[in-house]
């Protein structure tokens, strides 16, 4: 099986076979489950998915200006190349997924479980991740989380590496065991919140700034 390892965190990857993949022209599973596919090139304005299963399939170069998608099953399936601006994933559960070179912009997670789980090379400025558990290996690599908030989330153990984490928010939540070593922390905000992640000692000063600066300390002379 194929992984990918950020320092300590070990993530499987889908599995595919791309002979073993059937062209679809929609994400519309008649019996509920959809498996072994691939889904590409389509420009859509919407794309609206509910109470479906996909398997083992890619879902690549496709554009949707809405996209709403609330308790699905992801197992396997990997995107690589879409632009989903404005994307809405609830409710649902993603198992050995990856995102790769997709553009996420002002996407809102909410009330996911996510289990070796990876966005790469990602764009997901400006998005939300609300009640987002990891329960299994996640990692995010070479991704731009500008102004993205991490609100009630549980994401320990969760690596970022080489990530630009310019004015990203960590709000309340869980980040024992955080992998943060590799990123800039100079510009993010709720360091106050960062309890038990994991850091250089070269990053140290930089959080120590951010820290003293939301609690309001006064660095004296």
């Amino acid at each position: 099986m194929e992984t990918l390892t950020i320092r300590d965190t070990t993530a499987d990857l889908p599995v595919l076979d791309q002979e073993d993949l059937t062209d679809v022209s929609m994400l519309q599973p008649e019996n509920g489950r959809l498996s072994l596919f691939n889904y590409s090139g389509k420009d859509l304005r919407t794309l609206e998915l509910s109470g479906a299963q996909f398997y083992d399939g890619r879902i690549s170069e496709v554009t949707a200006e809405r996209m709403d998608v609330d308790q699905v099953r992801l197992s396997s399936v990997e995107f690589v190349g879409c632009d989903l601006a404005t994307l809405t994933l609830s409710h649902s559960r993603l198992s050995r997924v990856r995102f790769t070179n997709c553009r996420l912009l002002g996407a809102r997670f909410d009330d996911l479980v996510l289990e070796d789980v990876v966005f790469q090379d990602c764009k997901i400025d400006y998005a939300t991740l609300s009640g987002v558990t990891a329960k299994g290996p996640v990692v995010f690599v070479g991704c731009s989380l500008i102004e993205t908030e991490l609100d009630g989330c549980d994401l320990s153990g969760v690596a970022f590496e080489d990530c630009v984490l310019r004015a990203t928010s960590f709000q309340a939540g869980t980040y024992r065991g955080a992998d943060l070593r590799g990123n800039n922390l100079s510009v993010i905000s709720g360091a106050v919140n960062l309890k038990r992640v994991v850091i250089d000692r070269y990053q140290l000063a930089d959080l120590s700034l951010v820290l003293a600066d939301e609690l309001g300390i006064t660095i004296a002379d």
